[in-house]
């Protein structure tokens, strides 16, 4: 039985709010007492059932919870029929408490999804020389792969003959694809998007790097989920402290009802309520501006934070690389553009989408005689023109000679992180296009606001190459740069941060980050970012809006304060009313019981005041 109702929490707790509604609307709305009050008295011992069988559960254990002090006020207003307070003190009691198992559950399934997205088959070389497909769990380190356009890297491995673009977002965050040769490094669950490879495993299983997230994500989600909420850390000592002084007036007094009355004024009504209160109307605000903050704790932890680190792709930046600058050279211009689409049209090369897309709709012409420049770009006869694609390196094979201005640019260009495309028409330069991930937009004034708001140290981690990843951190202003850093490495990275005392904030959106947002003191993820981060993270941007961060940190700190009011509020009255029942003769049942229900509307007000809040108050 005992376990049957704790299943049906969730159930409870919207049957008790459905009595508490029909019994206002029954006493103030229709005037009929009695449906209100049985209405009440369902409510409470409905609401009473679970939290008497965790109070029982918790007394088993030698823990005095607050589920035990709850208990014995809600007798205690059963005794003096104020079925009111019995109601909404348990039915808010269980809505917090399903606020936060509800997160629980959710980031739980982030663990199920990464091990979804491991590779699960591979094509490995028999003693007979042939390729067949086996279970990954069937390749040993040595043994050699191979693998095709479109098809996921099995294992950690070595290539040993072909080439192809790699897309290692899922490991590095980078939307670049990286291209391959023999005796570059693949990674496991990477994507090979064009070419065929051949590679020998050099880590498998448990061991790859894809391997090494799901296991930092697990460890990290195991020791964050072992928090205690803050109202249990105060129940320790005010609950036994109420029950002591309730049954030490009783000894001393033989006066039940002077006990009781001890009882119920130190009920934690507005305690109960406060927190949930400023809880759900933070996560509320967080909702209507995009948003979503995981429950209280979170609300805490984000409200100290001191340091954040990012990812840089689809983070600080856009995560597409677009054409970021263009130069012309000479005459007809629209001519070579047509010519640069045309050779384009025909290439896998990643940076050609973007130049197609800068270029947009062009009219095409045959290409004929292509010829693939390895490490340089692409050589091709269009029209009658010979047409040069590609780096400065393939522009000096083809005897272009660059101008003053033209190494001027290509100087500025590169400067600024930017990948160039160059573009010549019979030996002549006429085009110059520097591609690159661009930043996001107003990132620099979102920073400078999180700077105001009490963090001190703003961290970039980037799986990119350091040249990069410094131009981005000194356009933004961050603290610190590190590139080349793999997920195990920005983990590293953020526990030497956590052991030096500082308390971290990780904003990324890729699976590489996953373990990063489970491993931080909070992990931030953004919306349009995959599953598995936004389902491990503790805060997630909606929409991807990173301009959103700042109102989102200012409303933990707001909600977290709020918290801090409520408590205070709600122990200063409770003591006061305590008080007063030794020290003044004017105080009674009445009185304590208007001053109690002062204090939960005072606490729900306050609360509701964050329904409000906006960053630029």
């Amino acid at each position: 039985m005992q376990r049957f109702i704790l299943s049906k929490k969730n159930q409870i707790t919207l049957i008790s709010a459905t009595l508490i509604v029909v019994a206002f609307i029954s006493h103030f709305g229709l005037g009929n007492i009695d449906i209100s009050i049985w209405s009440l008295i369902i409510a409470s011992l409905l609401g009473v059932a679970p939290i008497v069988i965790q109070a029982y559960q918790a007394l088993k254990v030698k823990v005095v919870s607050i589920d035990v002090l709850v208990t014995i006020a809600v007798l205690g207003a059963f005794i003096i029929k104020n079925y009111e307070e019995s109601a909404i003190v348990t039915f808010l009691f269980l809505f917090g408490a399903y606020l936060e198992q509800r997160t629980l559950n959710q980031t739980r399934s982030a663990i199920k999804e990464l091990t979804e997205m491991a590779p699960e088959s591979a094509l490995k070389q028999m003693e007979n020389g042939e390729f067949e497909e086996v279970e990954v769990d069937e390749v040993d380190v040595g043994d050699i792969l191979l693998v095709k356009t479109g098809a996921k890297v099995p294992v950690d491995g070595t290539v040993i003959t072909g080439e192809g673009h790699i897309n290692e977002a899922s490991i590095t965050g980078e939307s670049v694809p990286v291209g391959k040769t023999k005796d570059s490094k693949v990674y496991a669950g990477t994507i090979l998007e064009n070419g065929t490879l051949q590679i020998v495993a050099d880590r498998v299983g448990e061991d790859t790097t894809f391997g090494k997230i799901i296991e930092l994500v697990e460890e990290a989600q195991d020791s964050k989920s072992e928090a205690e909420r803050f109202i249990d850390r105060f129940s320790k000592y005010y609950t036994p402290a109420v029950l002591i002084i309730a049954f030490i007036v009783w000894l001393v007094s033989r006066d039940i009802e002077l006990a009781i009355t001890i009882l119920v004024l130190g009920c934690p009504g507005a305690l109960v309520i406060g927190v949930p209160v400023s809880n759900v109307a933070g996560i509320g605000n967080g909702a209507r501006n995009g948003v979503l903050l995981k429950g209280s704790e979170v609300i805490q932890f984000f409200s100290k934070v001191d340091t954040m680190a990012f990812d840089k792709t689809g983070t600080l930046t856009v995560g597409n690389p677009t054409v970021a600058e263009t130069e012309y050279y000479g005459e007809n211009i629209n001519e070579a553009l047509g010519y640069l689409a045309s050779v384009e049209s025909e290439s896998d090369h990643p940076l050609a989408k973007a130049v197609l897309e800068e270029i947009g709709n062009i009219e095409l012409s045959p290409v004929e005689n292509t010829d693939v420049v390895k490490g340089g770009g692409i050589v091709a006869t269009v029209n009658g023109h010979r047409i040069a694609v590609g780096n400065v390196k393939l522009m000096e094979q083809e005897n272009v000679e660059l101008s003053e201005k033209a190494c001027s640019d290509i100087k500025r260009l590169e400067e600024k992180g930017n990948s160039l495309v160059l573009t010549a028409v019979d030996g002549e330069l006429k085009i110059l296009m520097g591609v690159r991930d661009q930043v996001r937009k107003g990132v620099k004034e979102v920073l400078q606001k999180l700077k105001a708001l009490g963090v001190k140290n703003l961290v970039l981690l980037s799986g990119d190459n350091q040249g990069t990843v410094d131009l981005v951190a000194r356009e933004l202003g961050l603290t610190e740069a590190h590139g080349h850093m793999l997920p195990e490495d920005k983990s590293a990275y953020i526990e030497k941060l956590q052991a030096q005392g500082q308390i971290v904030a990780f904003v990324g959106d890729g699976v590489n980050d996953s373990p990063s947002l489970a491993l931080a003191d909070i992990g931030i993820a953004m919306g349009s970012g995959t599953d598995v981060a936004i389902e491990t993270s503790d805060v997630v941007l909606m929409n991807s809006d990173f301009n959103r961060l700042p109102h989102a940190l200012g409303l933990a700190k707001a909600t977290a304060s709020n918290m801090r009011q409520n408590i205070i509020i709600a122990v200063g009255v409770v003591i006061v009313l305590l008080a007063s029942v030794f020290l003044s003769d004017w105080m009674n049942m009445s009185i304590g019981m208007l001053a109690h229900e002062a204090s939960i509307l005072v606490v729900i007000l306050n609360g509701m005041r964050l329904l409000r809040y906006s960053l630029r108050k």
